[in-house]
């Protein structure tokens, strides 16, 4: 029986049917446009869309496993609607859809967005509720609301288990994701200035093999926190920059002056036609909680991430491999990282 992954030509699915090939599972994969992630890949795809049942139907027709990653990320505070109808209907019609055809296991791909992050001096862990108010950017609400959408199924006896990576980065980025984006603008020198502040990152091949484990030994229900290391932007330019030779930005904007000027940033970025970086939504997840605990998947699941550098190096140098890079990293300083 087929194991399918929705979303399986964005960043995490392209590294997931990977992983699952080389495992010599039958894969399909479920792509709404972009197939440019699996290209030349042994895997059967599957057109189709979250918000339409009926092509969720024909997806999961056999599957004994869904991976369920297809999601809208939004970094704006103007786009509800559009993450409304992927993140939460669209949980809704793969659940209704696993139970409609017997799917054996639903693992739903959740963020650590979607949980509150106060108290800041205490650890995220699962335990920590899912946020509940209109006050949260509209991509956190929407994947609470996909979480309880997948309680909702499990009420109704679906075996479904749930994972919340933190920043997700690494290889296959074809698109690139954000944070991709980010780390490419850092490494070809267009990024003039740092904002204060930093995230949980997590690599994407880490996710994936905690993932595949869960799916393997979690009961019903079961919620993990796959998470990696806090690293601020301003180290995270230092390391880019001893990959590659590239200058660090040598002003860091302190966050009052970034949050004042990111409606304006936003404005101009739109209305260049490029894709926002730098919004008041991203301001605030730079201010998100800077201790992340992985220790439940740790003790169930033997997840161990790797170091943060190895998923920088690797993943600027899948980023040269593919020409996305606009000179070569200096393999002699990575070897003496």
């Amino acid at each position: 029986m087929a194991v399918v992954v929705t979303g399986g030509a964005g960043h995490i699915g392209a590294n997931f049917v990977r992983a699952l090939l080389a495992r010599g599972v039958p894969t399909r994969a479920l792509i709404h446009e972009d197939r440019r992630a699996i290209e030349g890949l042994d895997v059967d795809v599957v057109a189709g869309d979250v918000r339409n049942k009926e092509s969720l139907l024909a997806a999961f027709a056999g599957a004994e496993v869904v991976y369920h990653l297809a999601a809208d990320i939004s970094l704006l505070e103007s786009e509800w609607s559009l993450l409304e109808a992927v993140n939460v209907t669209g949980v809704r019609n793969v659940v209704e859809a696993c139970l409609s055809c017997g799917v054996r296991r639903l693992v739903n791909f959740s963020s650590i967005h979607a949980m509150m992050q106060e108290p800041m001096d205490i650890p995220v862990d699962e335990s920590r509720s899912l946020v509940n108010s209109g006050r949260c950017p509209p991509y956190d609400r929407s994947k609470a609301a996909g979480e309880r959408a997948v309680h909702e199924g499990i009420e109704r006896g679906l075996d479904a288990i749930i994972i919340s990576p933190t920043a997700v980065v690494g290889p296959h980025d074809y698109r690139p994701s954000h944070f991709g984006e980010a780390l490419l603008s850092l490494a070809n020198r267009k990024l003039p200035a740092l904002v204060a502040g930093g995230f949980d990152w997590v690599d994407v091949r880490d996710v994936v093999e905690g993932a595949m484990r869960a799916e393997e030994r979690a009961p019903t229900g079961a919620k993990y926190l796959l998470s990696g290391l806090w690293v601020s932007l301003g180290d995270l330019a230092n390391l880019v920059g001893k990959i590659t030779g590239v200058p660090v930005p040598g002003f860091v904007c302190p966050m009052g002056l970034a949050r004042f000027g990111a409606p304006f940033v936003t404005v101009y970025d739109r209305l260049a036609g490029k894709r926002p970086l730098y919004t008041s939504v991203s301001l605030r997840a730079l201010r998100s909680n800077k201790n992340i605990s992985h220790e439940k998947a740790t003790l169930e699941l033997g997840y161990s991430p790797r170091p943060f550098q190895e998923t920088i190096v690797d993943t600027l140098r899948w980023f040269e491999k593919t020409g996305k890079l606009t000179k070569s990293l200096k393999l002699e300083s990575i070897e003496s990282l």
